[in-house]
């Protein structure tokens, strides 16, 4: 598949199949995520894999849609506070480093079949419970990961003039 119809064909999935992830395709996802760029190569994050089977009534706590606990993995990227990169100006780049290894796994899970749903409305206070986090690791984003069992809807997004500047504002 070329990187262009990889972007354009990938979509949100709510629905899914119950057909095992096999295990070279999770490798692969997680290789994605563990290979993306993040500031000053901190790689501030944790990513945390959990097995839905058995465990669908505990993991709908963190968010409540059946379809969230409906493939057989559910993936969280975390982020840790004190291993990120801060810009002098006190802004720390953890959100942006999860989110660019969040969605190079995302991609990757596409281009090999799985599907994902980027996830972050959810319950942060079930997350860390449901999970156990430490106190000093932050739930930032989830995505469900197995094979969907729907079709992709028509994309809305706004043209990209509506987007892009050049120069200056």
């Amino acid at each position: 598949m070329e990187f262009g119809g990889l972007i354009s064909g990938r979509y949100s999935v709510r629905s899914y199949r119950p057909d095992p992830v096999e295990d070279e395709k999770l490798q692969q996802v997680l290789e994605a995520a563990r290979l993306a760029p993040t500031a000053a190569n901190r790689q501030p994050f944790q990513i945390i894999v959990a097995h839905t089977e058995g465990r669908q009534v505990e993991l709908q706590r963190i968010y409540d849609r059946n379809w969230f606990v409906a493939p057989p993995l559910l993936v969280c990227a975390c982020g840790i506070p004190a291993q990120a990169w801060t810009h002098r100006d006190g802004k720390s780049y953890m959100d942006v480093d999860v989110a660019i290894a969040m969605d190079h796994l995302i991609l990757a899970a596409a281009y090999l079949g799985l599907g994902t749903c980027w996830v972050g409305a959810f319950d942060r206070a079930a997350a860390r419970e449901v999970l156990r986090l430490p106190d000093d690791v932050e739930p930032i984003v989830f995505t469900p990961l197995g094979y969907p069992d729907d079709q992709p809807r028509e994309k809305k997004r706004r043209p990209l003039n509506e987007l892009l500047r050049y120069e200056r504002w």
